[in-house]
């Protein structure tokens, strides 16, 4: 067994949870009333060192959490910030892609109806050019009948005015 003195330095020696385990044990072991009350304000001076610590742990418990709290709420505030600048963003650049979507849109439509126009542009375009050769043909041709035609008939009247003349002789030779 220990003598008092040795308990009493075995006990400062040991942290507060320990003192208050060994309390009950050490009560059994002492046998003095004085001994007994020493023991007894030691447990209870344990209880409160215990206490308080338990106390400051959880009093930065709280400070660590109304200090996540408010960085929880800065996140928040900056989250919202952020996503009404998204949604500013997307109201600058929103109209102009419509914009130009339906733009796109019309042209490619244009583009689909231009290409049978052109074709049948380029079709007629040769149509044209085919009845426009065939018209300056028959009409070269036309002009070298009429000019033949004009030629004949100015030989046809020289004749006729050669024979009459001739009859107008022989007439006038006869009288």
């Amino acid at each position: 067994m220990a003598t008092p003195k040795q308990q009493q330095m075995l006990e400062q020696q040991q942290s507060p949870m320990q003192r208050v385990k060994n309390s009950g044990v050490m009560m059994t072991m002492s046998e003095s009333p004085v001994n007994d009350e020493k023991e007894e304000e030691m447990a209870e001076s344990a209880l409160a060192l215990f206490r308080a610590k338990e106390e400051e742990i959880e009093r930065k418990k709280m400070e660590v959490r109304d200090r996540v709290q408010a960085y929880m709420g800065r996140v928040e505030e900056a989250t919202r910030r952020l996503a009404d600048i998204r949604e500013e963003l997307d109201d600058l650049v929103d109209p102009m892609r419509k914009d130009v979507a339906i733009l796109r849109k019309r042209i490619d439509t244009i583009n689909r109806e231009m290409k049978p126009l052109g074709q049948t542009c380029q079709k007629k375009e040769k149509e044209y050019k085919e009845a426009l050769e065939a018209f300056n043909d028959k009409n070269k041709e036309k002009a070298q009948l009429v000019s033949k035609l004009m030629e004949l008939v100015s030989e046809s009247e020289k004749l006729r005015m050669k024979k009459l003349e001739e009859l107008s002789k022989n007439i006038e030779t006869l009288h």
